[in-house]
This record gives structure tokens, sequence and C-alpha cells, in this order.
């Protein structure tokens, strides 16, 4: 392996076997990036996978060139593996948990509340129905009280035929056909909206993806360029040359006396500076994190809701109406003018009327298309809690991966890498003379 790294890492091969082997590497690298390249764009961005497989080709064979021939190239692609441990790679891991928030979890909140409506149209399309059919009871009760009258009082006295006509009948199927529309209209704009969002955050996602993939690189660019122009950048650790060249020098004393500002790249010890730093990553971490669990949190609660509803709605009974008509007339027939004379009034009587009649409003009905509730998938929570496990667990790696960065770029430019040990030497020497 020591071998291996020792012919990636030098500026030119010395020679056919070396050349070799590094376009071996270069190809196996740009092989399994290629592919790693096609998942996320097919699987996570969401993109075609035509377009995603020659993308990935052509990413692949841009990166085999660029590697097998562009020293410095090698180095930051080397380093941008361990930059995904910083801030960096902490954003590209905040895009994939939006993503897959709003791929998974916004489509099943919309889908229940659309239970939940559908729950509501039922309810009242059932309901309105059974209040159009106690129209027609009535309508059936005016009638025979009024045939009752025709067929018992004497012609001479007999009434005009009052019955009552409802024109709401008539307009029942208009009043279906409005409730119908109106329920087909909030499906279209529920599907609009769903469309909507998905689409414009997955742009958006798409868009911040290809950022953060680009700061990435950018991050390790920066990194090389401040190592190979400036001398103090992240130079305070005491490494293994750094002992040897104070042996050397028969000056050890230095870094002991120095141990308070210097670190060891290999150690688990952490300064002030890096561990407030990761103490406000963590901050900023948990934050994503309760705002990620309030999104969880409506897709459960949608549930439940859209649950309850179906099940309550199975559960209604029908409410039973009963109307009870008792009706009994006496008609005097010109009572003043008997009272006047004196003779008792003639009446005539109308047989008792009295009937029941029985109706029932329903608010549900097994025909109604009511589209289950759909449980919140537990593998999406499963997925986005190991995401923020390694979220977390970049927070506190952060300070290590900045410090294999150092590593990788000394083990490129390894000349410069001396340079910078003479400097910090140096450095230390004239604070040791002037204390």
């Amino acid at each position: 392996v020591a071998d291996l790294w020792w012919i990636y890492s030098k500026p030119v091969p010395a020679d056919v076997r070396e050349l070799c082997t590094l376009f071996l590497q270069c190809s196996c690298i740009s092989v399994v990036i290629g592919g790693l390249f096609y998942n996320w764009m097919f699987a996570s961005l969401e993109y075609s996978w035509h377009l995603s497989i020659a993308t990935a080709i052509s990413f692949s064979l841009l990166l085999l060139l660029t590697l097998f021939l562009v020293h410095p190239a090698r180095c930051v692609f080397s380093m941008i593996m361990p930059t995904l441990g910083t801030k960096q790679g902490r954003k590209l891991l905040f895009s994939t948990c939006t993503m897959i928030a709003v791929v998974n979890v916004t489509p099943n909140i919309i889908g229940n509340i659309k239970t939940i409506l559908q729950v509501i149209e039922c309810i009242c399309k059932n309901s309105s129905d059974s209040l159009l059919n106690s129209t027609a009871l009535l309508e059936k009760v005016s009638w025979e009280f009024g045939d009752a009258i025709q067929e018992t009082i004497h012609s001479l006295y007999k009434p005009m035929n009052g019955h009552f006509r409802f024109s709401l009948l008539h307009n029942s199927y208009l009043i279906y056909q409005k409730m119908h529309l109106a329920g087909e209209k909030i499906s279209r704009e529920f599907l609009s909206v769903e469309v909507l969002v998905k689409d414009s955050i997955r742009v958006a996602n798409r868009l911040v993806a290809g950022f953060f993939m680009l700061s990435l690189c950018f991050e390790s660019t920066w990194y090389l360029k401040n190592y190979l122009t400036n001398l103090r950048f992240d130079n305070f650790y005491i490494t293994k040359k750094l002992e040897r060249l104070a042996m050397d020098k028969k000056a050890a004393h230095l870094l002991v006396g120095s141990s308070k500002k210097l670190i060891r790249p290999t150690g688990l010890k952490l300064s002030w500076e890096e561990a407030v730093l990761c103490l406000v990553q963590a901050m900023l971490v948990t934050v994503a994190l309760v705002l990620m669990l309030v999104v969880v949190a409506m897709d459960h609660f949608a549930f439940s809701v859209s649950d309850t509803a179906v099940r309550k709605a199975a559960q209604f009974s029908a409410v039973p109406i009963t109307l009870d008509i008792k009706y009994k007339v006496e008609i005097g027939i010109m009572p003043f003018l008997f009272k006047v004379f004196g003779r008792p009034s003639e009446e005539l009587l109308l047989r008792d009327f009295n009937r029941t009649y029985h109706h029932q409003l329903i608010f549900s009905s097994a025909h109604c298309k009511i589209s289950p509730p759909t449980p919140p998938n537990p593998s999406v929570l499963l997925v986005l809690g190991l995401l923020f496990c390694i979220l977390y667990a970049t927070v506190f790696l952060e300070t290590y991966a900045r410090r294999l960065c150092r590593k990788i770029a000394a083990s490129f430019f390894q000349s410069w890498e001396e340079k910078r040990l003479l400097y910090l030497y140096k450095k230390l020497s004239r604070k040791n003379r002037k204390e």
C-alpha cells in the first residue's frame, strides 16, 4: 500500500512500471467514482437514467485524464475525501436529507390530507342525499294528507288542491353535479400543489447539490493553494520529521516547551479553538435535526388524523327520524248566523289523520371512494437517522479530517513540507531566544 501511494503521489513516474501502475490506479478510481456519480444522479437527484449514464461516463473519462496527467489535481481529488468530513460535506448531507424528506415524507403528508378531504366529501355527499330524500318524504306526506282531505270532505265544501311541490327535488342532479365538480377541483388543486412542491424542491436540491460539489472541490483547492503559498497556514503540528529535525539540531526542548500550542497530528487532543468550533457546528446540526423531526412529526400526525377519520366515518350509524302527523279538523258552517237565530251550528267532521313516517339520515356509505391512509415509511426514518448520526460524527471528526488533508498535501509535496518544517523550527527558536 505504501508503494502504491508513493507512485500515486509522485509528480512524475520513474519508469514504465510506475506509469502503468498509476494508469491502473486512476482507471479504478474513475470507474468507482463514475458508478457512485451515476447512482447519485439517478437515485438521489432523480435525473433520467440515460442522462445519468451519459454524464457518469463523460465524468469518468474526464476524471481519468485529469488524474493521470495533472499531479496537483490528484492531490486535490485525494483531499476531497477527507473534506467530506468537514462543513462542506455536511452541507451535501443536509441536501440529501432534504431531498429524502421531500420525495418520501411530503407526498405522504399530502396523501393523508387528501384522505381526510375524501372523508369530508363522502359525509357531505351522503348527508345531502339523505336531506334530499327527506324532502321527498315531506312531499309524500303532503300528498297523502291532501288526498285524505279530498276524499273525506263533501264535494260542496271540498277545498282546492293544496298539494305541496318541492322544487328542490328537481335540482338534486344539479346539486350532485356541483358537489362532484367541487371535489374534483379540490383533488386537482392538491395534485397541482404536490407536483409544484416536488418539482421546485427537486430543482432546488439539484442546484444546491451541484453547488456543494463545487464547494468541495473549491475547499480542497483553497487548502492546497494556502498550503503551497503560506508557510504559516495550518503549520502547528509536531510531526516525526519535526522531531528528527529538532534532535539533529539538539533542540528537543523547543518542542517540550511549546507543547501547549503545538499538537500531534496523530493524537486525539483538540485545541481550544477546535473544541469551540465543534460545539458550534453541533448546535447547527441540532437545529437542522429539530426541523427534520418537525416534518416527521407532521407525517405521523397527518396519518393519525386520517386513520381516525376513516375509522370513525365507517362507524357512523344512521340517524333515525320519525315524523308523526296527527290531524283533526272541525269545519263549522256559518256559525255566526246559527248563533243569531239561536240554533245549534252544523259541523262537518274530518276523520282523524294519524300516521307515522320513518326516515334515516346516512352520513357514510361503502360506495365512497376513500383511499386508505398511508403510514410513515420506517425505512425513510432509518435512513434519516443514519444520515444525522453521520452528521454528528463529522462534527467531531472535522478536525481530524483537516489534519488528514495536511498529511495528504505533505505526501504530494515533500520538498515544500520540509520548508514548512524548517520555518516552524526557526519560529520556535526565535521565540525561545526572546523568552
